[in-house]
């Protein structure tokens, strides 16, 4: 027999499986709209610079300078610069984030940054600022009522191993950028069949898709689905948890484009829709 203080604690406690999938998506989204205003949130980026040369940052003090798996960094200690909890005062080496432990740099109170590498060997710097401007405007991400018509069953089918796609960049000039597709994703609609192309993101697949909605209802670019297929070969795609790419919340980010085949000529009235200012317009616009 349960005691009294136990069965207080279930008649109250509400486990996941008993949300409505209205309830689990607010959740969701409140977790969502906590995550952007973050001091190294994707409304908190205001500066990334990638470093070729000697250099100033923007932004930011100190000489900076490329280096093997990172970036140096030249500074007096009056610039009060912390790279992993030291004061730097002279030269220090910051490693990459593609580094088994990347450096943490601190600038001041609410100013910090880590060094992030490119496809081509050559390393970055991205600035935060945990008080910046857009987060001081945010007012919300808006977002579409839950529609269990864009919960779809599709099938995954694994690509040779090696299998690429090429994706442009909103800011690579029609450049494209090898990503690895580990496989496809087919399923049918409304009696219209779709061949997906999404690429590896850490143990996720990222899906780069754009729709009849955007520039109208949603961000003009495209949204971004994370997904991973089941053990049986099916894979679950929930629009519902379509996200905006990190380019809708700051200009300092390069987000991937959505290839030809991510490109729906039908409006997917599920997920996030825009970045607000607190008055309601766009915060980008």
């Amino acid at each position: 027999m349960l005691s009294p203080v136990a069965a207080s604690v279930n008649d109250v406690t509400e486990t996941p499986e008993q949300k409505t999938p209205q309830e689990q998506l607010d959740y969701y989204h409140s977790r969502r709209e906590m995550a952007v205003v973050q001091p190294q949130g994707s409304l908190a980026l205001v500066n990334t610079q990638w470093i070729d040369s000697e250099q100033p940052v923007w932004g930011v003090p100190g000489v900076w300078a490329p280096a093997e798996g990172g970036l140096t960094v030249t500074a007096a200690a009056a610039d009060g610069i912390y790279v992993d909890g030291e004061l730097v005062d002279g030269s220090t080496f910051v490693r990459g984030k593609d580094s088994a432990e990347p450096s943490a740099i601190v600038f001041n109170d609410t100013t910090s940054g880590f060094v992030i590498a490119g496809d081509d060997g050559h390393y970055g710097l991205r600035v935060f600022d945990g008080n910046s401007e857009a987060i001081q405007e945010f007012g919300g991400i808006s977002i579409f009522d839950y529609d269990p018509e864009w919960v779809i069953t599709g099938t995954f089918t694994e690509n040779p191993a090696g299998t690429t796609l090429g994706f442009e960049q909103l800011k690579s000039d029609g450049q494209t950028k090898e990503k690895v597709i580990p496989g496809e994703i087919t399923f049918t609609k409304d009696g219209v069949d779709y061949n997906l192309a999404a690429f590896k993101a850490g143990r996720a697949l990222q899906l780069v898709f754009a729709d009849a909605t955007n520039g109208d209802s949603t961000y003009s670019v495209g949204r971004f689905l994370f997904l991973a297929p089941n053990p049986d070969g099916t894979i679950t795609l929930d629009f519902n948890r379509a996200v905006l790419p990190p380019c809708a919340f700051s200009y300092a980010f390069n987000c991937p484009l959505p290839p030809k085949q991510n490109r729906f000529s039908v409006a997917i009235e599920a997920g996030e829709k825009n970045v607000l200012a607190k008055s309601g317009a766009l915060l980008h616009g």
